[in-house]
């Protein structure tokens, strides 16, 4: 091959390689352009769902609340801030999760109104990315001793004393209720942090016992199982604890035994017409006194325990007071002829508080402060103002129709009101040693909705 045939294939080789070159270029940039116009119509048709797709980094806040609301239908849960005193609501889905104390996994299902929990989550979304039991709480389940003041905003459960704070919530059947709405007799479960008690919840609520065709055993005495001891009244409404019992009714050795079932917030009617009425006993009692300088009251009036004491037969309450000696309330049963009572106080402890020497529960506190109640405030009134026309009752025993007032005794009080047709409620309160009268207005009554009414 001679040099001019070389050179000319090196030239058309060369033409070709920039030809091809030429052509490459311009597909590249097609693809990039195409590219981008497909990228930018991807951008424009994507919508927020709300979606959030957490994994244990996508938060930015943390907080440690009590759970006071959980909404199935909404798919949300509200908290209340401990410090600040707020609520807020936040969304849950599949991607929340929810753990114990110590990092097990439970369900929404397994929490309740009144937990208190450390969250996370995001807080430009209000979506809940996880929720544990809060390790830094305590929580005392089922307590059926505890003395509640509202006074002095504490509790004690056993030895413990704890407090109630401004923003203490209080729950029942998952809803809010207020502090009034507890009863001495409720079972309840408290929740808190270090000192302070931060929920409530009602475990086991009351309901009402109204005796029927009772009028043969008015004066006479009322068991209701084996703690509730109450004197038979006319028009009577009695507080009990919600479950079943055996009620023991006796009047001058007559009487009898009725099996009723109280609801929750509800009124159940005994009635005892049937029961046997029989005629008057009586017994004689002879008091033995330590120290023998103590006084004794029987059935609220003062008794002379030097002599034999004539009583009916049934059930009689007796207090024995004594300067330096812990006050006694306790029940006697006279059922025979004759019988020696052994009454013996114990002393109180220099240190300790007055309080603490009137009585060992709180149903036998109340019924020694209405056997005495010739106060200082006696000549004072608590009025009930509202709501109007319906039935009022004090500690279980009827006192009119509202407005209406009655004697100022200090100290906690159950006011009930009733209306037929309409749901019966209760309130604890606490009445003040104040030298003036007092007022409460409370809301409506709801209608009822039950089958009975």
């Amino acid at each position: 091959m001679n040099v001019r045939y070389r050179k000319k294939i090196t030239c058309i080789l060369l033409m070709t390689v920039l030809s091809i070159s030429g052509c490459g270029q311009a597909s590249t940039a097609g693809n990039v352009q195409d590219t981008v116009t497909l990228q930018t119509t991807e951008e424009s048709d994507r919508v927020d769902t709300g979606f959030v797709v957490t994994n244990p980094d996508s938060y930015d806040s943390v907080d440690t609340a009590v759970l006071v609301d959980i909404n199935s239908v909404d798919n949300t849960v509200t908290l209340l801030n401990l410090d600040l005193g707020k609520q807020y609501t936040l969304s849950v889905d599949g991607t929340t999760r929810y753990t114990d104390k110590y990092g097990k996994a439970i369900s929404l299902e397994q929490l309740g109104e009144g937990d208190i929990v450390d969250v996370t989550f995001l807080k430009t979304k209000k979506h809940l990315t996880t929720l544990q039991l809060s390790r830094s709480a305590w929580q005392y389940d089922d307590v059926e001793r505890y003395d509640l003041n509202t006074v002095r905003r504490e509790v004690t459960i056993g030895e413990e004393v704890f407090k109630l704070s401004r923003d203490t919530r209080y729950f029942s059947q998952g809803h809010s209720i207020e502090e009034m709405d507890l009863n001495p007799s409720d079972i309840l479960t408290f929740h808190g942090i270090d000192t302070t008690v931060l929920s409530v919840t009602v475990e086991k609520g009351h309901g009402y016992l109204r005796l029927v065709n009772d009028e043969n055993f008015i004066g006479g005495w009322l068991e209701i199982g084996q703690e509730q001891i109450v004197r038979i009244t006319e028009d009577m409404l009695v507080t009990v604890p919600e479950g079943s019992y055996q009620v023991d009714i006796s009047y001058n050795g007559g009487g009898g035994t009725k099996n009723v079932v109280i609801n929750r917030n509800e009124e159940t009617a005994l009635d005892i017409g049937d029961l046997e009425v029989a005629e008057a006993k009586y017994g004689m009692v002879l008091f033995s006194m330590n120290p023998s300088g103590a006084e004794l009251y029987i059935d609220g009036s003062q008794a002379d325990p030097s002599q034999p004491i004539t009583l009916e037969y049934g059930i009689h309450q007796i207090i024995a007071k004594a300067d330096g000696y812990k006050s006694l309330t306790q029940y006697l049963r006279v059922a025979q002829e004759s019988a020696g009572v052994d009454v013996e106080l114990d002393k109180v402890d220099s240190d300790s508080d007055s309080d603490e020497s009137t009585g060992s529960s709180a149903s036998t506190s109340s019924t020694a402060t209405s056997a005495t109640s010739d106060t200082t405030t006696t000549y004072y009134r608590v009025h009930i103002d509202a709501p109007e026309n319906v039935e009022v009752y004090l500690d279980g025993n009827y006192v009119g129709i509202s407005p209406c007032s009655f004697k100022k005794t200090s100290g906690s009080h159950v006011i009930t009101l009733r209306k037929s047709g309409y749901e019966t409620r209760s309130y604890t309160v606490q009445v003040d040693e104040e030298k003036k009268d007092v007022s409460y207005s409370f809301v409506d009554l709801v209608a009822s909705t039950s089958a009975s009414e």
